[in-house]
This record gives structure tokens, C-alpha cells and sequence, in this order.
């Protein structure tokens, strides 16, 4: 098993582990369903290319602040 350390996933520290999750896991789905890795790699776990291709940069999430959002209270 491939060991990736966390540092590498989420260098900066206001990043989400949970939301980098959900990308690896949606990202691992497209591989399963065939979609071609990004990255060059030995690896042939759908889950560790992910995660790979997270640490290279070549996937990732932006998160975008909703204009006009209403809180309750």
C-alpha cells in the first residue's frame, strides 16, 4: 500500500481534509469508469492515482463564496 502523506495532499493549511476527500473519491470514480490517469504512475488502485494526481496538482477544488447568502437567526 502506498503511503501519501497529508502534508502533501493539503499543503495549505486552510484547506479542507473532508472536501479533499470527496474530490479524491469523485476523481477515483471517473478512473473506475475509465477516464485516463494525469499523471504518469505504476500504481493501478484508482484511489492512490487520485491522490497522486492531488499531490502533482493536477486535480483539486476551489471554493466559491455564494454573493448574497442568507444566514438564519
Amino acid at each position: 500500500m502506498a503511503y501519501i502523506a497529508l502534508e502533501k495532499i493539503l499543503p495549505e493549511k486552510n484547506k479542507s481534509l473532508y472536501k479533499s476527500v470527496l474530490v479524491a473519491a469523485a476523481r477515483a470514480n471517473e478512473l473506475a469508469q475509465g477516464a485516463q490517469p494525469l499523471i504518469k504512475t505504476d500504481s493501478k488502485k484508482v484511489s492512490t492515482i487520485a491522490l497522486n494526481e492531488m499531490v502533482e496538482k493536477k486535480i483539486g477544488y476551489v471554493e466559491i463564496k455564494a454573493k448574497g447568502k442568507k444566514t438564519l437567526g
